[in-house]
Parts: structure tokens; sequence; C-alpha cells
């Protein structure tokens, strides 16, 4: 593996410093994540954003336990072939978390569950309902693992009635299978396709990380590929490795890049564009979906 062993020390750019300070919100979220036994991505994933998202008073709940029977070389979540199975009250938990969080809008996402008949397409459905119940009105985005492109899985997610469907592709089609574990660029795209073939009008969403080793015309083709199958909605972030052990950081994209990649996101046709280095797949996504429905409203 490049990088494997050796320690990382490239100093972070100014544009890739996050600063913030701890306040009432960030101490509430973390109280009710521990109180209700509940995994976030944000720690789980090591996200550069997440003592601004819990000073907001926001989390991204991570579903079925904290391993992932994969194990790719970009993630930061523990790796296991045998996970515990996951907990039939967790869909409770998780909207009782959201309410007394006053989330209007709620992202859920998932370790990837090879071992589990349906890749935990039921958990999925079962959490999003319940959110529904416990909050109606509330809006609920899903960031799916691919679910081995199982079509039946696909749907079941989707009959739940998520507003938004979101899988990230990750990176270029050149790098995929050197980065990621069992999962193809081909597959991610056609889960994708399906994913809006059935999906009627609920907006399709992807993500893509910069920094792998990628050349700026494979990321205009990923985008060319994501519009293809029907992404409406794309994120464009930083790779930043959580550790000497995974893949090795290439280059620090600069704002300026960033930006470029963005408007040919949107000359291409993309609804709601994010695109900056310390751009997430959820970080603030129920922002960029509303940005995506006033435009198609026209309001902005």
């Amino acid at each position: 593996m490049r990088g494997e062993g050796k320690p990382q020390r490239t100093r972070l750019p100014e544009w890739l410093k996050v600063r913030f300070r701890a306040n009432g919100s960030h101490s509430v979220v973390a109280e009710t994540l521990r109180d209700l036994r509940l995994n976030t991505v944000c720690s789980g994933a090591l996200c550069p954003n997440m003592g601004e998202c819990f000073c907001s008073g926001t989390a991204t709940f991570l579903i079925m336990g904290n391993s992932c029977t994969r194990n790719c070389k970009f993630c930061a979540i523990d790796h296991n072939s045998h996970p515990a199975l996951p907990e039939a009250d967790e869909p409770e938990r998780l909207a009782e978390a959201a309410a007394r969080l006053k989330l209007d809008y709620v992202v859920i996402t998932s370790v990837t569950r090879d071992d589990l008949a349906d890749g935990g397409a039921g958990c999925f459905a079962a959490a999003v309902e319940e959110l529904h119940r416990k909050i109606p009105g509330v809006g609920v985005e899903v960031l799916t693992p691919d679910f081995n492109g199982d079509r039946e899985a696909i749907s079941t997610v989707l009959s739940a009635g998520p507003t938004v469907f979101n899988h990230n592709i990750e990176t270029v089609e050149r790098l995929s299978s050197q980065i990621r574990n069992r999962a193809t660029y081909r597959k991610s795209l056609e889960v994708l396709r399906i994913a809006h073939d059935i999906g009627g009008a609920i907006p399709v969403k992807s993500g893509i990380m910069l920094g792998l080793g990628e050349k700026s015309e494979e990321v205009v083709q990923s985008l060319k590929d994501l519009r293809e199958v029907g992404v409406s909605i794309v994120t464009i972030g930083q790779y930043l490795p959580p550790s000497a052990q995974h893949w090795q950081l290439d280059r620090f994209v600069t704002p300026e890049e960033f930006e470029q990649f963005g408007e040919i996101a949107r000359q291409l046709g993309f609804s709601a564009v994010a695109s900056s280095p310390l751009v997430r797949s959820s970080y603030r996504a129920g922002e960029l979906h509303s940005f995506r429905v006033s435009l198609k409203t026209g309001l902005r």
C-alpha cells in the first residue's frame, strides 16, 4: 500500500485548520449520544468538522454498530468481519436523540454490513420510518453503502421515504480498486442509477474526495459519470489520511481548485454543489438540500 508504515507529517495548510470553541450545544450533543448509546460517523471517521457540527447542535448518526465488514484504505472506522448484530431498539433511540436535539434534518449513515442478508437495508428503513413517526415533517438523508448492488435492498431504503438518497463514489475510477475494499466504481454508479430510476422524486446525491492522486480530467469524468446516472447533488472535499497506515496523501488541493471543480459541476447540471477542502458527505447536508429545493422552486 502506498505510504504504509510511513509517518505522514505534512503540515496542514491554513485553509484546513479548524478552530472552534466548545459551547453548551456541544455538551448537549455529546451527552445525548452517550445517554442513548448512539454512534456517529463524526467520531468514527475522525471528521475535522465534528466540533463545529456538535456546537451547532447536530451530528451524523452511524447505525448498525461501529465496526465495518470492509477495510477501505481511506477510512478510519474499525474493521471486523463478524460484528455484533444490530440492536433492535436503535431506531427508537436514534429518533429520541433527534427529538431531544430538535433536529429538522437528520443524516443517517452506517458501517457496511456484508454479513447481513439485506446489507442492513431494513435497518435504514426502520430508522427512517421511526424518525417520520417521532418527528412529523422531519427531513431524513440516508448515506448508504453499496448493498452489493442489490436492487431490492436499495428499494427497501427508498420505500421508507428518505428526503435524499446518498451513496459516495469516493474517488475516480482508476484509483477506486486500489483504495476501496470490495466496492467498485461501476457498482457505485449502478447503485446510484437504480436509486434514481426507482426513487421517483427522491434526489440522489454522491461525493468524491480529492488529494488521493487523481488527475483533474479524471475528476471531471467522474462528475460526468455521476450526472449520467441521475445524481443531482454532489459534494467534493479534501482527503485527509486518518493514519500512516492509510492511503498516503498525494497533495492538498487548493480552495481555488475546489471552486473550479464546483463551477464545472454546476455547468454539468448538478442542482446543488458543495466543493471546498472541508466539505464532507453530510456536512451541512440540510442546507445543501434546501439550496437545491429553493433553486427548483425558483426562490433563488
